[in-house]
């Protein structure tokens, strides 16, 4: 897992959900991520390994948060790094917000 650190990758957790971020620490199931979003809805790839390795095909339909600069999050099933091909269009994906 350690060759994961400071790689972009995509995680599932437990209650928390999805997202998309730089993993800076893992410990157990607890992971820190910088330069992180929420991915709360997609459009255009079957699942998050698909997100991974390819990114959207319909980004436009996508709900990926504001990225925040640290988040820690418990609960953590799944870690899965990306691909450049799927950070480039990861990070291409306006964000979704509700506030100005």
């Amino acid at each position: 897992m350690e060759n994961f650190i400071g790689k972009k990758v995509i995680i599932r957790a437990d209650r928390a959900g999805v997202f998309y971020g730089t993993l800076a620490a893992k410990e157990g199931t607890e992971v820190e991520l910088k330069d992180c979003r929420r991915l709360w809805y997609w459009d255009g790839a079957a699942s998050i390994s698909e997100i991974a390795l390819f990114g959207v095909t319909k980004p436009q339909g996508c709900k990926f948060s504001v990225t925040v600069p640290q988040i820690i999050i418990t609960g953590v099933i799944e870690i899965i790094p990306c691909t450049n091909e799927a950070v480039e269009n990861i990070e291409a994906v306006p964000v979704w917000k509700m506030s100005k």
